[in-house]
């Protein structure tokens, strides 16, 4: 007669159990470190301004087609470096390295372990009549200073040589050496950053940590969570563009076929759209659903509480959302590009879409390329690959680099939460794997919305307080390199 109540008894406990685990699931001790503990630093806050607002004003833009490439300005950035760091230069030695590539080396009381710290001073395009103010103009305007760079990423290169400078005033000498690697090619895949990899190679130089552009401090960007974020890029996505070819007769548009060749590419696109890659829980994405989940509300709790049970459904939720939150979970393709006939009464012989992917582990070049064909199902369509990368390897979290850089993170703003994550876009970093364990990836900056919007965008510019906040970051992590 009773029976019936087996299965309620048991869907209860069931749900019993989700939400003790949810309850239990809050931060963890020694997780997080409270602000009032970090010694001030000091230094010269408006010359770093200024400093920065004579780097921005030289257009150091990069293309992909080199006979483009203006290369006064570079010389020119290189140039002021020597006169804006003098002690810099008088106590490291310098490398030019590839077409641009420019290596520091400050020698420690040790060359065991090193530290890198990464930067490039090449900048992309920016169409000067959509902007406010010139994009190379410097101007400084209500406490922001404007500028193609100042956010990617001349501002961090910045705030790292006035870093050292200041340090170099004192007299300080780093525990082991200190590397600074600054690229000229950045935004066009250049061989700046792999050229000095293999420098550094060459000489069985093992750094113990490398730093580089990537996460920063932000809000609202982790559901539940209303407090800022420090988001470390412990790992990489990887990068293909694919082209998908389709080759017809042509002919004149007045006798058409059942299915163009744009209307076969249509299909393709419509294809993959609607079934976009498999979710996978990288390593960088459970640490960051581990550290930021704890801080969120009780109904997320219950869900990164118990991802074992709620894994398919955070998929759906991601799935549907997209964005930022969805890129961490899976192998994203975003179609970019058209090309067909140059007229409209024209059918093409030849008919293309172009799309950039970004590949989420496991996922690699190869097996992002067979999902394609499989979902697309039409062998007349050619998939075509080029530009491609896998993803990076993961950095270890428990690793003393880590705890470094968190440390430092905590110490400079103090009110946000430290977790890893993992970057969706590309940088240099990818190729110093080869040589360390522990590559890091974080713009050491609060960024908002907005700003993250104006890196490669129109009106890119700098609060004058987030670079000093910047310096002050690379003080405290230099001092413990």
């Amino acid at each position: 007669m009773l029976f019936w109540l087996i299965p309620v008894a048991v869907v209860g406990g069931f749900f019993a159990i989700l939400s003790v685990r949810a309850a239990l699931f809050i931060p963890k001790k020694g997780q997080r470190v409270e602000g009032g503990n970090a010694a001030p630093v000091e230094f010269d806050a408006e010359r770093a301004v200024t400093s920065l607002q004579r780097m921005v004003q030289l257009p150091t833009v990069s293309n992909y087609d080199k006979s483009k490439v203006d290369p006064a300005p570079f010389e020119a950035f290189r140039a002021l470096l020597k006169e804006l760091y003098p002690l810099v230069h008088k106590y490291a030695t310098l490398e030019r390295i590839g077409d641009g590539g420019v290596l520091y080396c400050l020698k420690g009381k040790t060359d065991d372990a090193p530290t890198v710290f990464m930067a490039h001073y090449d900048v992309v395009p920016a169409h000067e009549e959509q902007w406010q103010n010139p994009p190379f103009c410097g101007k400084r305007k209500d406490g922001e200073l404007w500028g193609r760079g100042t956010l990617d990423t001349k501002g961090t290169l910045c705030a790292a040589l006035e870093a050292a400078e200041t340090l170099l005033q004192d007299g300080f000498v780093p525990a082991r050496d200190i590397f600074f690697s600054f690229a000229a090619d950045e935004e066009v895949a250049g061989d700046d950053a792999p050229s000095i990899v293999d420098a550094l190679r060459a000489r069985n130089i093992r750094p113990a940590l490398v730093l580089d552009e990537g996460g920063a401090v932000v809000d609202g960007v982790f559901p539940g969570v209303t407090e800022r974020c420090a988001l470390i890029g412990t790992g990489e996505k990887g990068m293909m563009n694919v082209e998908l070819l389709f080759e017809s007769a042509g002919g004149h548009a007045s006798a058409p076929p059942p299915h163009s060749p744009v209307g076969v590419l249509a299909q393709a696109v419509n294809r993959v759209e609607g079934r976009p890659f498999p979710a996978h829980l990288t390593k960088p994405a459970a640490e960051m659903f581990d550290t930021l989940g704890r801080h969120s509300t009780f109904v997320y709790r219950l869900i990164f509480a118990n991802l074992w049970c709620f894994k398919g459904l955070l998929s759906s939720i991601c799935k549907k959302s997209g964005g930022e939150l969805n890129a961490l979970m899976r192998t994203t393709c975003a179609f970019t590009a058209m090309r067909g006939s140059g007229a409209y009464n024209v059918l093409p012989p030849v008919a293309s879409v172009g799309a950039n992917l970004r590949l989420c582990p496991p996922d690699n070049i190869d097996s992002a390329k067979a999902y394609l064909k499989s979902v697309i199902n039409n062998d007349a369509i050619k998939l075509r690959v080029f530009g491609a990368s896998n993803p990076s390897p993961c950095a270890d979290t428990k690793s003393e680099g880590y705890a470094r850089v968190k440390t430092a993170i905590e110490q400079t703003w103090q009110d946000a939460i430290v977790s890893p994550y993992m970057m969706v876009a590309c940088s240099d970093s990818r190729h110093f794997c080869k040589i360390s364990d522990t590559v890091l990836r974080f713009s050491a900056m609060v960024l908002s919305g907005d700003d993250r919007k104006r890196i490669h965008g129109n009106d890119e510019r700098i609060e004058e307080a987030k670079l000093k906040e910047a310096v002050a970051f690379y003080m405290r992590v230099i001092s413990a390199s």
